[in-house]
């Protein structure tokens, strides 16, 4: 019988030093950057990159293929072949055991919570909400609202969910949302399957706006990276200030994550 309870805590040991083995560190990921920007990744809005096609993209989750970001999460916004980029990169400290992947999946079901959350606003010089109405909606077709489902308990292998909401900017917006399990994390992907329009004018044709949140647990905590682009006409661009329109809707989507993850 001692035996046996020795063979099997041997065992535990074992599988216990081989997941955490496997875990990455944020050096790994992105070694190319440097200190300053690493201060940020820790801080309330993490480290933020802006890039354009006129310039020529520089992608640091794309910089190392061999230990980055994995190029099947990048292409889902590079495929829709982007006039402008965001990136960011924000972590939540602490050990990764103490979150888990079904811990993520719950907070991204919370769709209500995204009402309300605020960005700041440069022409106004405060804080807006960016969204004054977010719901959960039956299918891409039938836009009436449905609750937010219970808690899980598990993560599906990938599940598709319509959200429906109310842009300080676009007005109605409908975003189609795809959660992935990928490799060592979790992928989440919003995109437009409706134009967004300014004043009834439509600025961002269907499918030519796509934000993603990949998590991964990481020897640091639990790290949250964000790849958002648009596909917009030049004379669209002109009008308004695309990074800034990509930076604050992939901002307000990170900080809904995050919180809502460290409420679980």
């Amino acid at each position: 019988m001692i035996k046996k309870l020795i063979i099997v805590w041997i065992l535990f040991l074992a599988c216990a030093f081989y997941t955490g083995a496997q875990l990455r560190a944020l050096n790994e990921i992105f070694p190319d950057l440097g200190r300053d920007e690493r201060s940020e990744i820790f801080e309330g809005t993490g480290f933020v990159k802006t890039n354009t096609k006129k310039t020529g993209f520089d992608i640091i989750g794309g910089n190392n293929t061999a230990v980055g970001i994995d190029s099947v999460i990048l292409n889902k916004v590079l495929n829709m072949d982007p006039g402008y980029l965001v990136e960011s990169i924000s972590i939540i400290p602490g050990k990764p055991e103490e979150i888990t992947l079904l811990d993520i999946y719950n907070a991204l079901g919370k769709i209500r919570d995204l009402k309300g959350k605020l960005y700041s606003s440069f022409t106004r010089k405060q804080l807006v909400p960016l969204f004054e109405e977010a719901t959960r909606t039956a299918s891409e077709k039938n836009t009436n609202p449905i609750p937010d489902p219970s808690p899980s308990q598990s993560v599906p292998q990938e599940e598709t969910v319509f959200l429906k909401l109310k842009d300080v900017n676009f007005g109605n917006s409908y975003y189609r949302a795809e959660v992935k399990l990928f490799q060592n994390g979790l992928c989440y992907t919003l995109t437009n399957y409706k134009s967004l329009s300014y004043l009834f004018v439509p600025v961002i044709k269907e499918g030519n706006f796509i934000a993603l949140l990949y998590f991964e647990p990481i020897k640091e905590g639990i790290l949250i990276y964000g790849f958002a682009g648009i596909n917009i006409s030049d004379f669209f661009a002109s009008k308004i200030s695309v990074n800034s329109a990509i930076s604050k809707r992939l901002g307000v989507i990170t900080s809904w994550a995050a919180d809502g993850i460290q409420k679980q």
